[in-house]
C-alpha cells in the first residue's frame, strides 16, 4: 500500500526536532532509521501529519566511552554495533543481539535507539539493553533525563518516552571480560523470534571448572515487554559453567512471565522454550 499524504522535515540539531515536535505535536511521528515506521505508514496503521526524520542530526550518532560505561548515540545502526571495537569490547551482548537484527539491509538502515523506542516485545535489542542496565537518555522541553531501562519499556510498544520527547542516547555499564550470547529461535530466518534469550554473565576459572560469581538474563517476546529472568540470575550466582550447573537455574526462567499465544506457538510452549533457550544462552555465554 502507499503511505497516506505527509509533510516531512528533516532537522539538524536536538533542538530544532523538539521545536517540530511541539509545533506538530499529536500530528508528528518520529523517524530514526524507519525499519519499524515506514511498514507502519505503508499498511496505514498510522497517518501523521508530519514525519520528524533525526537521519541528518549527526549528534545522535556514534559510540564513546565515558569513565565506567559507553555511551551509544540512539542513531547509531545494528550494523554499527555489530562492528564497533568498543561495543564488542565492553558490551559484547548488544554486538551478537544486533547481529540477529532481520538482514543485512535491515541492520544498515536501522538504529539501535529506534528499535528500544518502537518497544515491540518481539524485538532483539530491547531484552539486551534491559540484561545490560541501559540507562535512556531522553531530552524534552524541560532538560534531558534518565530513564533505567527497567522503567523505560512500559507496555506494547509503549515506552517512558513522552509525546514532546526524543530518546538521544543510551547509556550502558561496561562488563569488559564478561561472556555474552544471544539465542534466538525463529522458524524461518530473519523471522521476529518467537522466543530469544540475551545473557551475559562473569564466569571465571579453567575450562574443565568454570563457576559463574554474576550473571544478567532477560527474555524476548515472553510479555508485552522485555523481562529479566531475575529467579534463573539468582540461581546461576556461584553455579558451574555445566550443563548440570546451569540446568536447575535455567528452568526458573519463565517465572512471572506472560507469554502471547499465537501461529507460533502457544503460551505454554514459549514457557518451555524459554528454559531450553536460557540454557543454550548462558552455557556459551559461559564458554566466552
Amino acid at each position: 500500500m502507499i503511505p497516506a499524504k505527509f509533510d516531512y522535515v528533516a532537522p539538524t540539531s536536538v533542538e530544532d526536532a523538539l521545536s517540530a515536535l511541539a509545533q506538530h505535536g499529536d500530528d508528528a511521528k518520529i523517524m530514526a532509521g524507519g525499519q519499524s515506521l515506514l511498514p507502519v505508514l505503508r499498511m496505514r496503521l498510522n497517518a501523521p501529519e508530519m514525519v520528524i526524520d533525526l537521519g541528518r542530526i549527526e549528534s545522535l550518532r556514534g559510540v564513546r566511552e565515558d569513565g565506567d560505561a559507553l555511551v551509544i548515540g540512539a542513531l547509531t545502526t545494528h550494523a554499527e554495533m555489530v562492528t564497533n571495537d568498543l561495543v564488542r569490547q565492553h558490551a559484547v551482548l548488544l554486538s551478537k543481539a544486533a547481529a540477529e537484527v532481520a538482514d543485512s539491509q535491515v541492520r544498515h538502515r536501522g538504529t539501535f535507539g529506534g528499535s528500544c523506542a518502537h518497544a515491540d516485545p518481539a524485538g532483539d535489542m530491547g531484552s539486551a539493553a534491559l540484561a545490560m542496565d541501559a540507562e535512556f537518555s531522553i531530552a524534552g522541553p524541560g532538560g534531558t533525563r534518565s530513564v533505567p531501562a527497567s522503567e523505560f519499556f512500559v507496555d506494547l510498544f509503549e515506552t517512558a518516552i513522552g509525546e514532546d520527547e526524543i530518546l538521544t542516547e543510551i547509556r550502558v555499564p561496561k562488563k569488559t571480560g564478561w561472556g555474552a550470547h544471544y539465542e534466538k529461535f525463529v522458524r524461518v530466518a530473519h523471522q521476529w523470534p518467537i522466543v530469544a534469550v540475551a545473557a551475559t554473565v562473569d564466569a571465571s576459572g579453567p575450562a574443565d571448572g568454570r563457576a559463574i560469581s554474576e550473571a544478567r538474563v532477560a527474555l524476548t517476546n515472553m510479555g508485552s515487554t522485555p523481562l529479566r529472568a531475575r529467579a534463573t540470575e539468582n540461581a546461576l550466582s556461584g553455579a558451574a559453567a555445566t550443563e548440570d550447573g546451569v540446568r536447575a537455574a535455567a528452568d526458573q526462567a519463565a517465572e512471572g512471565t506472560n507469554p502471547p499465544s499465537d501461529l507460533n506457538g502457544d503460551a505454554d510452549y514459549r514457557r518451555h522454550l524459554a528454559t531450553v533457550l536460557t540454557r543454550r544462552a548462558v552455557l556459551k555465554a559461559a564458554e566466552a
